[in-house]
Formats: structure tokens, C-alpha cells, sequence
């Protein structure tokens, strides 16, 4: 059940094994930005607002948004995407 709710929430990239290098490389990257974001999104899930008591809707979309595009700027930079890359090139 859990597993299914994961999946409507985050679009799970399909990595080709057979694609060029470049296009390889952008494939196993969308995909450990996708790891980053679940890690995030659980890392922060019991997070408290700071400034204010209320759950202000537009504060949750707002921050979903920051970790959604963290997680594509430091995507390729934790060792998912380099592991994944190396394994599917040799194939």
C-alpha cells in the first residue's frame, strides 16, 4: 500500500540500458534525483513550522517545491547515479 502511494507521488524515471552515454547519464540522474526527493520527503515529514502554529497549505506546496528541485540540483553528486551508470555501461 505504501509502495503504491510512493509511486503516485513520485514519477519513477525509465532508464534505458541500451542508450547512448549522455542519455544514460541524464537516465540514472532523474533517477537518484527521485531517490533524493523520498529521502527528503521523509526527513521532513514531522518537520514544525517555525513562525507560525497554523498548517498553512501554501507553506507545504512551497516546500515540497524546494526539496523537489534540491533534489534535481544535487542529483549525480551522492553516488546513486555513478553506481547505477557504471553498472548499466558494462552491460
Amino acid at each position: 500500500m505504501q509502495i503504491q502511494s510512493l509511486a503516485q507521488q513520485h514519477t519513477i524515471p525509465k532508464i534505458d540500458p541500451k542508450a547512448e552515454d549522455s542519455e544514460l547519464r541524464v537516465q540514472t540522474d532523474a533517477f537518484e534525483s527521485v531517490i533524493i526527493k523520498m529521502l527528503l520527503d521523509n526527513a521532513s515529514k514531522d518537520e514544525k513550522n517555525l513562525f507560525s502554529q497554523q498548517n498553512d497549505p501554501g507553506d507545504k506546496i512551497y516546500k515540497s517545491m524546494y526539496r523537489d528541485e534540491l533534489s534535481k540540483a544535487s542529483a549525480g553528486g551522492f553516488g546513486f547515479s555513478q553506481m547505477l551508470y557504471d553498472y548499466l555501461s558494462q552491460k
